[in-house]
């Protein structure tokens, strides 16, 4: 819950970013946010990992470095599509955590939960409204790979991310995941400098925009680390229109179209479905396949 309404946030504050500077490089001032998240994990006390600390510190990492190629997947896409186009594509991330996490950590999942997390991902559908026509700038289908690209990524770096809990604590493994960020951001700003004379508001909704994000992947990593699904967790993370659209309705007065509002229904019922569980789980934690992961 906590991570929806830091996320829900996010969002929001995404959307009010103007065109001053460029998404790219609003990905790498949002850094800026990041780091007081950095630091503050930093001076918290930890508590000791129960797996091999070098696996989880390296799942950690290499999570958030692939996150950042999603984003940057994402971002190219958007040069060719328009954003009603793309994001409903990329919001289906959670699907790849969920095909993943199955065979892979051995996570069990009762028809109900297979229900609610289907109802999830039709809710974070319809939670991205796309154009009518569909069609892409350019007239290209090529362009379809790059939001593919950003949801394999993506939905990897959540399986990853869940599988990094179980050696490490939420702590480290937020550290590491966020770390990943900052060389990103270097080479981000090395490629495509940023402009002369950006706004201070411009610099501050950069940073803000960092910051929720980063508290969002700490309190979904204690969720991981605290024996949640990756199955569950990542579908329900991915619901944080369900914050997004109040905000928006009271304090930028928008108006519900029948698509969000048949997609705040359908999330709801799906919190309720994927929290059913059949029976109780008293088995250790399971961990990924070293053999194949690292």
């Amino acid at each position: 819950m906590l991570t929806l309404v830091s996320w829900g946030i996010w969002a929001i504050l995404f959307r009010r970013m103007g065109g001053e500077i460029s998404p790219a490089q609003c990905q790498a001032l949002s850094t800026l946010g990041i780091l007081p998240v950095l630091v503050a994990l930093g001076l918290m006390p930890d508590l000791p990992g129960a797996g091999h600390r070098r696996t989880g510190i390296a799942l950690a990492l290499g999570s958030g470095i692939i996150s950042c190629l999603g984003n940057v997947a994402c971002y190219a896409a958007l040069n060719h599509a328009k954003a009603a186009t793309v994001i409903p594509l990329t919001a289906l991330y959670p699907a790849v955590t969920i095909l993943l996490a199955v065979p892979l950590l051995k996570e069990r999942v009762n028809l109900l939960q297979w229900i609610g997390i289907g109802m999830s991902l039709g809710a974070i559908y319809l939670f991205n409204p796309r154009e009518e026509s569909g069609a892409a700038v350019g007239g290209s289908a090529s362009w379809l790979l790059l939001p593919l690209a950003a949801i394999v990524c993506w939905g990897v770096a959540g399986l990853m991310q869940k599988a990094a809990t179980n050696h490490i604590s939420a702590r480290l493994s937020s550290i590491w995941f966020l770390a990943a960020f900052l060389p990103v951001a270097g080479l981000i700003l090395w490629r495509e400098p940023l402009p002369t004379g950006i706004s201070p508001g411009t610099w501050a909704l950069a940073a803000a925009i960092g910051f929720t994000l980063a508290v969002g992947n700490f309190t979904v990593l204690l969720a991981f680390a605290s024996g949640g699904k990756a199955s569950i967790i990542t579908p329900l993370a991915g619901l944080y229109p369900l914050v997004s659209i109040p905000i928006a309705i009271v304090g930028f007065q928008e108006r519900l179209n029948w698509r969000e509002t048949s997609g705040i229904v359908l999330a709801l019922a799906a919190v309720v479905l994927v929290s059913l569980s059949s029976k109780p789980e008293h088995a250790s934690p399971a961990t990924l396949t070293t053999d194949i992961a690292l």
